[in-house]
Parts: C-alpha cells; structure tokens; sequence
C-alpha cells in the first residue's frame, strides 16, 4: 500500500496534483474504515485445511517415498547383515537427503511425515544395534537381557531415549515436521516406564517391595497403568499449552499439538477405563464395578466437552474408539442377548452415528454447548468458534 509520505513525493514531481492525492487519501481511508469494510469469509476450519496431506502429488509422492524405501532396504539387506548399523545408519541419510527435496523445497506434508518417520525408525535401529553390539545382546535388546544387565540398564535406556528424542529435535529444527513431537512424547514415556520398572525391579531384589505371586500378577499390571497416565495427562498439558499459543492453528505449533493429542489419547483412555470397568489386566475379562456404566458414560461425556472446548477431533478419536467399541460391547450386550441383535451390529451403529454426527457439524455443536458452557474469558483464550 502506498503510503502519504509517498503520495506527496509524486505530487513534488508532477505526477499528480493535490487534488488528486486528498482523493486517493480520502478512498483509501474509506475503504479501511469498518463500517464499510467487506465481510470475510470464515477462516477453514482445521480439517479443511489439509494439514496432514498437502494433495495429489503429496499422495503420488508419498508412494514413491514407500516403493524407494521398501526396496533399499531389501536390496542393502541382501548385501549387509539385517542388524548392520551402516544399514541403518543409511536409510537414516537417505532419509534425510530425500527431506532437504521434498520437505525442505516443497513442503509436502504426507510425504513429508513418512519420511520423518523412516528417520526415526531407523534412528532407533541404529540406537538399537549399537547397544547390542556395545553389550554383545546377540538377541537384540529385551527385558530379560537388561535385567541381566543390571548395572548398565540405566546408560542403556538414556542412551535409547535420550539419542532417539536428540535425532527428533534436531531434525525438527532443520524441517519442522510435526509428527515429530509424537517421537518424543513416545520417547520420554518409554523412558519413564521403564525408570519406574527399574525401580520395582531394585525394591523386589533389595527386599524392599514383597514379590508378587501369580494371583497378584494383574494387580500389578493395573498398577502400573499410572506410568502412562501420569505421562498421558503432561502430553496432554503440553497440547493444550500449544494450543493456547496458537488459537487460530496457524504454524507448525498447532500441528505438533495435533500429534500430541493423538498420543496422548489412548494413554489417558485405556487405564481410565480400566478403573472404570475394573478390566482384568492379563486375561482383558471384565468384572465391572458398582456403577461402572455410570463411570464410562461420564468419562464420555467428559471427553466429548474437552475435545469440543479445544476443538481437536484428535482427541476425540481413539475415545470414541476405545470406550465405543469395548464400553459399548459390555454395555449393550445383555441387550443383544434378549433382542438377538449381533453385539457388534450395534457397535457399528453406534459408533458410525456418532461419528458422522461430530464429523458433519462439529463447529455448530462446539456453538451449542461450549458457548452457554464456559464463562467468556475462557471462551476468549480456546481457539474461536466458527459457527
């Protein structure tokens, strides 16, 4: 836009006259003012912007990435041991290579999320045949084999995590693939998980915590479900935190939020479910609880308006997912029984309504019930309603 300073240069020069530069003034002041502004059109919402496929190509491309990836790894596997770290270590670079096209020129974002995550998969096999080289694991690494390796189960875990989570954020900074926050947040949980297995491991052997027996066994495994919890609700914090940041989801921000949420899911969902349902944790058998209908038809509810006030289906997903397809089952089946309806017809019908009910009017439900909801100062700070 040309500003006056401008205007009254080309006035100086001859190029136009006063009267001429007040009018060009006076139409650019009119237009900016609000009053007569033309009225925008409603931003897109998240999902119709495309965010995980950037079109035909990027799909075309894409399944040129897998065919080029899928037979360099058959034809070095014919020339290197499977568990070769220069096999690894290469697919690594190629990856990479591939990356500074495609992602770095282009910025294809499907085949740019594949290619970050062959990055990470063979990271993490090359993380993988170093420890095993390093500690002569010929069977690659276990549980039982860090076990045996006691005094070197800590370097080993730091090592694994730690150089997986390093190889995502330096790769981030370089090409700023979203899907790479998933890495990490996956990472650190497996390397909290396996800190809290470490430290029963050591009060069992030092006496300190009673072994447990058979019939103990899958109280232990619901026990130790808090790991992912406790993982799954800071995930969770870190989305929102990003989220908040970036309420219009405009930079790569909001699409590391995305991923987040889609981790964080299940790791909230599943042992939710089980204190709802008091879910067996070796067999899957389910005893409920006194009231456990209720339970799983709040933490539901309570899903459904948190995935609505933030506005991420991502969220909502894998719970409708989850609590629909094992919640459901248990739920409806005595009515299946008595109707003769197959289990798994309602299912689907129950599931597929919900679905097309959110997918079809998402924005105009998150008016509907957020809105009369939440006070206007946190409406203010969750991303806007565009309905």
């Amino acid at each position: 836009m040309i500003d006056e300073a401008t205007l009254d240069r080309a006035v100086s020069a001859g190029i136009l006259d006063a009267a001429q530069r007040d009018a060009l003034v006076a139409l650019a002041a009119s237009e900016s003012s609000p009053s007569v502004r033309k009225p925008e059109a409603a931003p897109p919402s998240v999902d119709d912007q495309m965010r995980l496929v950037g079109g035909g190509n990027d799909i075309f491309v894409t399944v040129g990435i897998v065919l080029l990836f899928s037979g360099a790894l058959f034809a070095l596997q014919a020339v290197l041991p499977s568990n070769s770290m220069v096999l690894a270590g290469l697919l690594a670079a190629a990856s990479w290579a591939v990356a500074e096209i495609v992602t770095r020129q282009k910025r294809m974002r499907l085949s740019s999320t594949v290619l970050a995550l062959v990055f990470s998969a063979s990271v993490f096999a090359l993380l993988s045949d170093f420890i095993s080289a390093r500690f002569g694991l010929a069977g690659g690494i276990n549980p039982i084999s860090l076990f045996a390796l006691r005094d070197d189960a800590v370097p080993i875990g730091l090592v694994m995590a730690g150089g997986l989570i390093a190889a995502a954020a330096v790769y981030f900074l370089r090409f700023k693939v979203p899907v790479l926050a998933a890495d990490v947040a996956v990472a650190a949980t497996g390397l909290a998980f396996f800190a809290a297995v470490l430290v029963t491991y050591d009060g069992i052997v030092s006496g300190a915590i009673a072994a447990p027996g058979a019939e103990q066994l899958a109280q232990v495994l619901s026990t130790a479900l808090v790991i992912p919890l406790i993982c799954g609700v800071l995930i969770f914090a870190v989305a929102v935190a990003l989220d908040l940041h970036d309420r219009d989801r405009q930079t790569v921000w909001s699409d590391c939020a995305f991923w987040l949420h889609v981790v964080s899911a299940p790791l909230l969902v599943h042992p939710l479910f089980i204190l709802a349902t008091g879910q067996e944790g070796l067999t899957g058998g389910i005893e409920p609880v006194a009231g456990a209908g209720v339970l799983l038809g709040l933490m539901m509810a309570a899903f459904v308006l948190v995935a609505l006030a933030i506005d991420r289906r991502s969220l909502l997903a894998p719970t409708l997912a989850y609590f629909g397809s094992i919640g459901i089952y248990y739920l409806i089946n005595g009515a299946a029984n008595t109707t003769g309806i197959p289990p798994f017809a309602l299912i689907l019908v129950s599931i597929g309504a919900l679905v097309i009910l959110f997918g079809a009017g998402w924005q105009r439900i998150r008016g509907l019930i957020i809105r009369p909801l939440l006070p206007t100062s946190l409406l203010n700070r969750l991303p806007p309603i565009k309905a």
